[in-house]
């Protein structure tokens, strides 16, 4: 795991202005990626320089470091990430005659490449961000993995193309200044992290999940996508239950045992739900020590705390166990550096105790950790996945045939007035307009909230163009597909790249950790993706279904039936007390807000909130990032 960055100064074939210190500048703002090493490269004609921050995995050696050329100086590389099936691939190449200086995957990125070209692409198993140069047709080739655990962002100011681990990284370029993108304003607020390629900086953009890109001499960029998930294979419809019960677990196991490849101490964040459960229980079949444990939880708020079952489960599997309790004021003492490494305003509150928990394992000397962020997404486990479910099969695709659109309109009109609930009111609105009802998982503040909210709102910036757009290209691809499908496409399009895998990314990287997630191996995404709602939910809607039954056997059964909770944080009580001031400060002396937004309506939310008359604790927290993100990078 690693941080990286770069300069192509394409148009500047006169007077190249890549030079050490700005690689150096560079470099030095990710520091926290990598504290094991750093490294810089400038070509001979001085047009791209690449840098480089390690955090020492694989190939603790000096062999490893980076940026890494081929032997004959024709191509440089910088890579952020790990290729888990390396091994396998070197062996294929060192018998086509390349000669090996490391035991690195690094090296055998390199060399993949410079035997196939970008399809060297398909055969990695991994999570990754490369940048390599060709010095010999002085272009610049840039990938992001499918399913965008790692970032990278990018920039083409004036001739120049800037890429890097993070935002940060660009923002010491003298040709990036950092200012508000407004387009991605209104998209934040609904989707809490604005969707590629768009970001909240005007200028600045990041590279989609599966896609690649190529940059000549002559600036003439090439984006394209070299993995979807809309190519995963035929619906899988007469499969059986046991059959998916059997796959399930090959696929999980075999991810696990993938993502052990290490040669520094490595464990597993450890909630108590099926996911983490199942990480702890199918790494400890593989190991002949404890498997390393790292749970938080809240103090004085024991109905958010999941203790008792991480214990459980640390107990039945022998673990060697941490534990941190956290309050409001660890939390408001890293708000703000939070923020810093977010790089975007990020509006998920899981952000504060992920951090702690990260900061746990790198203090106890564990520098890679096993996640369970993609099971939700793949089997359907949230509550609110299921409930839309049931909502689009029973109400909104019937009643969606037989009442044209006017009625619907005119029904909205007479009866949302009478209706409290937002969420409620947001599905009646798009019903009448004939959008879809999906839009995606994190939602904020609905079309209602932000016409009362921003000072120029307006309805064509709706996020409704990228929902449409995506259940578009599933209704292409699989013109019958269930609606359980178009669902997970769509947390495959944003929220869980953009938003849950930058949350496991950027605050990972801040304590100098390396997070791997093994339900996001891209072929159990696949078959996940291929799976008929029979199979996921069951006869009777049941959330993760087929997941629970393929723990059974694994893990206990209490645990895997129990109600599910969710990793969360106590924002709504925080906010009503502890950071009530804190909050208010920020919300009513942040120029943003006030050159964009309704003062008098975040009032009303805030006072909604703070008195108890409605919970609007979502709302008030995206605000309150919004304006953290804004002291630290608009000034």
């Amino acid at each position: 795991m690693c941080g990286i960055g770069g300069v192509f100064d394409y148009g500047f074939q006169a007077r190249p202005e890549i030079t050490p210190e700005l690689l150096t500048r560079m470099s030095d703002a990710m520091v926290h990626r990598g504290p094991d090493d750093a490294g810089y490269y400038i070509a001979p004609t001085r047009l791209c320089g690449l840098t480089f921050r390690r955090l020492a995995i694989i190939d603790l050696s000096p062999a490893g470091h980076q940026p890494m050329s081929t032997p004959d100086g024709r191509y440089t590389l910088v890579f952020n990430g790990e290729i888990y099936n390396h091994r396998a691939i070197r062996t294929e190449l060192e018998a086509k005659g390349y000669k090996y200086r490391s035991q690195s995957d690094t090296e055998t990125i390199l060399y993949a490449y410079q035997e196939w070209g970008e399809a060297c692409l398909d055969r990695f198993l991994g999570m990754f961000a490369i940048a390599i140069w060709d010095e010999s047709r002085q272009e610049l080739f840039c990938a992001r993995d499918r399913i965008g655990i790692k970032p990278l962002y990018y920039a083409t100011p004036n001739g120049r193309f800037l890429f890097g681990s993070e935002i940060k990284v660009l923002l010491q370029h003298p040709s990036i200044r950092a200012r508000l993108n407004e387009h991605a304003l209104p998209h934040y607020l609904s989707l809490m992290m604005p969707p590629a390629p768009e970001t909240m900086f005007h200028g600045i953009h990041k590279l989609e999940a599966g896609h690649s890109l190529r940059i000549t001499a002559n600036g003439d960029l090439q984006k394209r996508p070299w993995w979807s998930l809309l190519n995963a294979g035929a619906p899988l419809d007469n499969i059986s239950e046991q059959e998916a019960i059997e796959e399930i677990r090959r696929l999980l196991r075999q991810s696990i045992k993938d993502r052990m490849m290490s040669d520094v101490p490595f464990g597993v964040f450890l909630s108590g739900g099926i996911d983490s459960s199942l990480n702890v229980a199918l790494m400890a079949e593989l190991m002949d020590r404890p498997v390393q444990t790292f749970s938080v939880g809240f103090k004085d708020l024991e109905k958010y705390n999941e203790m008792q079952y991480a214990r459980s489960i640390a107990k039945k599997f022998s673990t060697d166990h941490h534990e941190v309790l956290i309050d409001s004021g660890d939390a408001e003492a890293v708000l703000s550096n939070l923020a810093y490494h977010e790089d975007e305003p990020n509006g998920d509150p899981v952000c504060v105790p992920l951090y702690f928990v990260s900061k746990l394992a790198r203090d106890s000397g564990t520098i890679v950790v096993q996640v369970g962020e993609g099971s939700d997404e793949e089997f359907a486990g949230y509550p609110w996945l299921v409930r839309d479910i049931k909502l689009y099969d029973r109400l909104w695709r019937p009643a969606g045939t037989v009442s044209p659109k006017i009625v619907r309109r005119a029904a909205y009109l007479a009866t949302s007035p009478l209706v409290k609930n937002p969420l409620i009111r947001e599905y009646m609105r798009r019903f009448s307009r004939g959008e879809e009802l999906f839009w995606g998982g994190a939602l904020a503040f609905t079309e209602e909230h932000k016409r009362k909210l921003l000072l120029d709102y307006d309805p064509k910036m709706s996020s409704t163009y990228f929902a449409e757009a995506w259940h578009k290209d599933v209704r292409k691809a699989y013109p019958k597909s269930q609606y359980t499908r178009r669902m997970m496409y769509l947390e495959f399009m944003q929220r869980l790249p953009e938003l849950l895998l930058m949350r496991v990314d950027k605050i990972g990287m801040a304590t100098s950790i390396e997070a791997r997630v093994p339900f996001l191996d891209h072929r159990m995404v696949e078959f996940a993706f291929r799976l008929p709602r029979r199979i996921k939910l069951g006869p009777h809607y049941v959330p993760k279904y087929i997941l629970k039954k393929a723990a059974e056997g694994i893990l206990p059964n209490e645990h895997i039936y129990r109600k599910k909770m969710g990793f969360a944080a106590p924002i709504n009580e925080w906010m009503k007390s502890d950071l009530k001031i804190f909050l208010e400060d920020h919300l009513f002396q942040s120029p943003l807000l006030k050159s964009h937004m309704d003062l008098s309506y975040v009032r009303e939310l805030f006072l909604e909130h703070t008195t108890g008359a409605r919970n609007n604790g979502q709302l008030l927290w995206s605000l309150l990032n919004l304006t953290l993100w804004e002291k630290q990078f608009l000034g």
